[in-house]
């Protein structure tokens, strides 16, 4: 039985087949959003690709909020409906959740090697865990082991209050806050986020300059604006997730998952993710019992697509 899973980023939409719980093997295509009118451009364009397979069931992935099986993606023009992905497809059983719920229900499907450690701590089997989401956007959703099996919660943490404690934490807020003048977590946490972390930085020197995010990992070694920006990112991550982790108490671990968030692994080995997201006063000593852990698939999303649908009988 032929199941579709689609994970709809905000840069890019990635396609898979899917049996039960497991991606078929060699079947996931990666799709520019940019290059297609909307989904039922990429899904007309997979479906042929693929040889027009008979699918019975689909999941889609969303990188923004769900509602009565329709939602808009965040940092795209698109809207999305489990009608029209049925009508495209031909699906008879069509599930839409948001991207960072297929990312929790990846983890009970993971392979070993998919995990990089960042912060140890102990894992309690069973208990609560936290997805973090850095790419396009930021996001975080919690996941829960339920009577009748895995419970992901959808949220919209990205567009939380960034954080600020301090004259420059209000500088940089006030540099990265849209037009509207507010400045949300995921203005900073994000690939354009670390942008403009960059371009404060240089800003504050008196010599502001722009670069992209995938240019600022690629050069910290050599251009120390960029290993500034990528220094305040990972004290600026640490802080959310600090925050977070007491919100969700996830004591079977926390998981950052993303192109982002892969990126800037390298770095959060500096001390200041950990005393940033330590960093809680008498509850210090709690945040030590929360393991951090980067998610190094990709294509985990789809992975969750598929896993939710099997779940769902």
């Amino acid at each position: 039985m032929n199941a579709l899973v689609i994970d709809i980023g905000g840069t890019n939409t990635r396609v898979a087949l899917a049996s039960g719980p497991a991606i078929v093997p060699g079947s996931v295509r990666r799709y520019r959003n940019a290059e297609h009118a909307g989904l039922d451009a990429v899904l007309a364009r997979y479906l042929s690709d693929a040889g027009t397979p008979p699918i019975q069931s689909a999941c889609a992935a969303l990188a923004g909020p769900v509602r009565d099986g329709r939602g808009r993606l965040t940092n795209l023009d698109w809207t999305i409906d489990e009608a029209d992905i049925a009508r495209v497809t031909g699906a008879r059983r069509v599930r839409l959740i948001n991207d960072l719920q297929a990312q929790g229900y990846a983890l009970d499907h993971l392979s070993p090697g998919a995990l990089i450690p960042v912060l140890h701590g102990p894992q309690v089997r069973g208990g609560a865990r936290l997805v973090i989401g850095i790419g396009t956007g930021f996001n975080a959703a919690a996941v829960h082991a339920g009577p009748t099996g895995t419970l992901v919660t959808a949220a919209e943490a990205g567009h939380s209050t960034l954080p600020v404690s301090d004259e420059a934490g209000l500088s940089l807020a006030r540099f990265a806050a849209g037009a509207d003048g507010f400045a949300a977590v995921e203005d900073i946490l994000s690939g354009r986020g670390l942008e403009h972390a960059f371009g404060w930085i240089t800003s504050q020197a008196g010599s502001p300059r722009t670069m992209a995010a995938h240019s600022i990992v690629e050069r910290a070694a050599t251009d120390p604006d960029a290993a500034q920006a990528l220094r305040l990112f990972a004290d600026m991550l640490g802080v959310v997730a600090g925050d977070l982790a007491l919100n969700h108490l996830p004591f079977g671990g926390l998981f950052l998952t993303g192109g982002v968030a892969r990126a800037v692994t390298p770095y959060l080995d500096a001390p200041g993710f950990a005393a940033s997201f330590r960093a809680k006063g008498r509850f210090a000593p709690l945040m030590a019992e929360f393991a951090v852990h980067t998610v190094t698939d990709d294509f985990a999303a789809l992975t969750g697509c598929a896993g939710y649908l099997a779940g769902q009988g």
